[in-house]
């Protein structure tokens, strides 16, 4: 049986960002436009008045205070609100494979590999830009690497459930090597005119590449155990999907078809489940919260990653031990706890543990215990 191990990261950032000011400033004057459109049915009870946003309110909520996007433009357009991104030519690459290739290749340079030394791909993301063909298929074929590849939806939990399967087939000889790739474009399916989550997502693309530890050319992550577990939730959904056109309001503008989150009780019920999961792992690989000297969470939302952190610790985490990224990044589904690791871990010394963890819509938590070596 081989040893896996995480050899590479990367991490693709887009060039815009729009801060809790931009954003708030666009917010309201659609709030301006809506209310006055509705004048009327306001008045008559018909329907509700739009409320203003704050900076203040959002980093209270979230603790985000900007996020990377493909395309501000439209979004901070009170007459738009979306993302206003080019259809591309079927020839040409399309946009999740573009960015999850940048983000492969610094995850290969880190290794010091080329494309020719991977098996598989996955491209492990909350949201798939097409149905068919797996946009994992289109990367290998880019990056020009051999072996096979395919499409992975475990929303936010999308880049450890890869790792996991992906160490799986390391483990069993199957392969030699994976690209785990999370090329989140979720600034496409958030709903930026809805106050409670308008500013939670952000676009990024990750990469991690993962190898049998004893072809790992310089200093790496032995993975020493991964853990993946899901319960069903309607409280985090999206209805949008291929058989929309043949529902009676067909392509009609719902508001459930894009992010929907029952905030409330995602906090109360993925809290539990989050860090319950997480000690039966560290109890299962005889791994003490002593031993833990990182941990790199999914990066949604602090408040809750501080409780986590409290809970797995016993302590409240110094900031180093649980770096966060959000403030930066927002929420970028899957790949948030993976720029964690890969902004956050160079440091460690040889022999250090640390978690990766992410969790999300499903629900569904996945984590992964690693050790430094060299």
């Amino acid at each position: 049986m081989h040893i896996p191990a995480i050899t590479g990261t990367g991490v693709y950032t887009p060039s815009q960002v729009i801060t809790n000011a931009e954003l708030v400033a666009a917010f309201n004057a659609y709030v301006d436009l809506y209310n006055t459109e509705n004048a009327v049915d306001i008045d008559a009870g018909i329907c509700d008045a739009k409320a203003y946003s704050s900076e203040g309110f959002i980093e209270k909520a979230s603790g985000i205070k900007q996020r990377y996007v493909i395309d501000k433009q439209g979004i901070l357009d009170p007459t738009v609100m979306h993302p206003l991104l080019r259809q591309r030519a079927d020839d040409e690459p399309s946009l999740m494979a573009e960015i999850g290739m940048n983000a492969a290749r610094q995850a290969l340079d880190q290794a010091k590999k080329s494309s020719h030394d991977v098996d598989l791909v996955i491209c492990a993301a909350s949201n798939m830009e097409r149905a068919y063909p797996a946009v994992a298929i289109e990367i290998q074929n880019l990056l020009g690497t051999g072996g096979f590849a395919f499409d992975m939806n475990v929303a936010c939990s999308s880049a450890t459930f890869g790792i996991q399967a992906a160490a799986d087939m390391i483990r069993a000889g199957s392969i030699r090597s994976a690209l785990v790739i999370n090329p989140e474009i979720c600034s496409a399916h958030l709903e930026w005119r809805d106050r409670d989550c308008h500013f939670i997502f952000g676009d990024v693309a990750t990469a991690t590449l993962i190898e049998r530890e004893q072809d790992a050319n310089s200093a790496h992550f032995k993975v020493i155990s991964t853990r993946c577990a899901t319960e069903f939730s309607n409280n985090i959904r999206n209805n949008n999907g291929y058989l929309r056109r043949s529902r009676p309001t067909g392509m009609a503008d719902q508001r459930d078809m894009q992010f929907m989150q029952n905030g409330r009780k995602v906090f109360k019920e993925v809290l539990p489940l989050v860090s319950e999961h997480i000690a039966r792992h560290m109890a299962d690989g005889c791994v003490q919260a002593s031993d833990l000297k990182r941990l790199w969470l999914h990066q949604a939302n602090k408040t809750m990653n501080d409780f986590i952190g409290k809970k797995v610790l016993g302590r409240t985490p110094d900031p180093a031990e649980q770096p966060n990224i959000l403030q930066d990044y927002a929420n970028t589904s899957s790949a948030g706890s993976i720029i964690a690791f890969s902004k956050y871990s160079n440091d460690l010394q040889d022999g250090a543990k640390g978690l990766i963890c992410s969790f999300g819509a499903g629900y569904s938590v996945g984590s992964v215990l690693v050790e430094r070596q060299g």
